[in-house]
């Protein structure tokens, strides 16, 4: 058996992927790797680009080591993300408040003559 750890670009908070693999075919000459496992007891093959492989072993103990690293810095990773959204969103609310507020102050002041507004007599 063969354990892979391979990147994905197609999701923006799951960086990479690992999976086990009875067989793979590599070349030189090609920039992809053909791993060979079973589905449902049909033998399949999935074209991977090298460049996107992270890792290729037979070691299962440090595939599981390098899988575990990998995992607990995404998750610190995405607590941190999470904590910049919550504060991002914290300063647009407040943002909002106090822009709401200049224009309520301004709506106000409008009203009297000394401030020169085109459409304040329509």
């Amino acid at each position: 058996m063969y354990y892979v750890i391979k990147q994905q670009h197609d999701a923006p908070l799951n960086h990479f992927v690992g999976f086990i693999v009875e067989k793979f075919i590599a070349s030189k000459n090609n920039e992809h790797i053909i791993f060979e496992f079973t589905k449902d007891g049909k033998p399949e093959r999935k074209w991977v680009k090298k460049v996107d492989i992270i890792l290729l072993t037979e070691d299962k103990k440090f595939f599981i080591q390098t899988l575990n690293k990998f995992k607990i810095t995404q998750n610190e990773q995405r607590e941190l993300v999470t904590q910049a959204q919550e504060q991002l969103n914290l300063s647009l609310e407040h943002s909002t408040e106090v822009m709401n507020e200049e224009i309520d102050a301004f709506n106000e002041l409008k009203l009297n003559d000394d401030i020169p507004c085109i459409i304040k007599d329509y």
